[in-house]
């Protein structure tokens, strides 16, 4: 049987659960709610760490971190630890190190970024080679958000609280020093802190997302939804908002497609979200 012929009679399944109304039958299942559960709370939280991001244009940011927290995954996988906090603490680690280099580098930013992101996949391929079991390796690399243990669900809340709180608190900083960083600093913002907070803060969101959707996806989630609502023109809290809406439809959308089409959650939502930006983008052109 071809790839074309097994795709078509998932979406006729697909068709025939929608009519009869039993799509929302998936919230039955407790791995389900624990998915759409996590999916919501990092599709608040990224948008808002992405936004910074992109104006800041450290946009491959995301990406360097995910490679490292690979390096974290495969030593916990080696040592017998938790694979999501060795990645976290690898995060971090890097993402302090990018800030570094930022600083010793001021000119040459994107430097620093590949700089890291080098030693992380570096790193990542000699560990890789000690990793006894690749299932899952695997399923750090592209994602198992249908069969997150309750502690990562439990620390996705956490970090999605803790960022949401620091995003609110900082939110005039984080704005003034995304727009220009010598003139916040002249204005008498502590950049130097602030911005080692949103390091953290970013590198802790990249690490518990890559867990759930998969490293090698996870910068697309940081960068696509605030690209789509990049297109509408809108003022800075409106293109938040909308950054939000977008990640929020991708991600419930991806959640049910992959169920009843078999396909991966993590690369499902992504292919999402570049429908949703291919959308935007014809119709800005034709209208």
């Amino acid at each position: 049987m071809s790839w074309l012929t097994v795709t078509v009679t998932r979406m006729e399944k697909l068709c025939a659960l929608a009519s009869r109304r039993e799509i929302m039958d998936i919230l039955q299942y407790e791995f389900m709610q624990r998915a759409f559960l996590v999916g919501t709370f990092l599709a608040l939280i990224i948008p808002c760490i992405g936004m910074i991001v992109v104006l800041k244009r450290l946009s491959l940011m995301g990406e360097s971190l995910a490679h490292t927290s690979l390096a974290g995954v495969t030593f916990g996988l080696i040592m017998g630890y938790n694979p999501t906090f060795c990645a976290t603490v690898y995060c971090i680690l890097a993402a302090l190190g990018i800030e570094f280099l930022r600083r010793k580098f001021p000119q040459y930013s994107d430097m620093a970024i590949a700089i890291i992101l080098s030693g992380g996949i570096g790193l990542t391929g000699l560990l890789s080679g000690f990793v006894s079991s690749t299932a899952n390796f695997q399923s750090f690399l592209f994602g198992s958000i249908v069969a997150i243990s309750n502690f990562e669900l439990g620390l996705v809340l956490a970090v999605s609280l803790m960022v949401l709180g620091t995003f609110l608190l900082f939110y005039k900083e984080l704005f003034a020093m995304a727009l220009d960083e010598s003139a916040a600093r002249l204005s008498g913002i502590p950049v130097g802190w602030v911005n080692t907070i949103f390091t953290i803060l970013t590198a802790v969101t990249i690490s518990v997302a890559a867990r759930t959707v998969g490293a090698l996806i996870v910068s697309s989630l940081l960068v696509i939804p605030v690209a789509c609502a990049m297109q509408l023109k809108k003022s800075y809290f409106q293109t938040i908002l909308w950054a939000v809406f977008f990640s929020l439809a991708a991600t419930w959308g991806g959640l049910f497609l992959s169920y009843y089409t078999g396909t991966r959650p993590g690369g499902t939502i992504v292919m999402l979200e570049i429908g949703i930006l291919l959308c935007l983008l014809v119709g800005k052109s034709r209208f």
